[in-house]
């Protein structure tokens, strides 16, 4: 790649300005990145952070995991996995992606289930937070009464 890079006139390295273009997010989201070891760069001899090119996938990824509600510290797990002395390959990207695939499966069954009974609660009108099963599906403290319970000393602490 670098042998590639180096016969058409591209780069090694990005300034963060550069990343922040052609990945088209801001500068502090390319710091926020760093910051939290999602992504990491060298400094020049100028002190300034120089970026291999393929943070600019390493980015792509992040956001993308981001938009289906993947956690910042299970993103930074999934890219400890990927190679550091090479840009990761389809290979690399469809084993991570294998990781998630049963939880995000889980999720869409979740949302789907979330979608459907949304639909009822907005047909029955109820607003109840002490009986509404969207809002409160597993309130086992229901059974001994509205309002907190614990609080005033009705139910023991178990």
């Amino acid at each position: 790649m670098k042998n590639f890079q180096a016969a058409h006139g591209l780069p090694s390295a990005l300034p963060v300005g550069e990343v922040a273009r052609r990945s088209a997010v801001p500068v502090s989201t390319v710091h926020f990145y760093e910051s939290k070891e999602l992504i990491t760069s060298q400094r020049s001899a100028g002190n300034q952070r120089r970026y291999a090119r393929d943070v600019l996938r390493r980015i792509a990824f992040i956001r993308a995991a981001q938009q289906v509600g993947i956690s910042l510290a299970d993103i930074r797990a999934a890219l400890n996995t990927l190679p550091a002395n090479r840009s990761p390959n389809r290979e690399d990207w469809q084993r991570l992606s294998a990781i998630w695939r049963d939880d995000l499966d889980a999720r869409i069954a979740h949302l789907r289930q979330l979608r459907d009974t949304l639909d009822d609660c907005i047909a029955c009108g109820c607003l109840s937070l002490e009986s509404c099963r969207l809002r409160n599906p597993l309130d086992r403290m229901a059974a001994n009464g509205t309002g907190p319970q614990r609080l005033w000393g009705r139910v023991s602490i178990s």
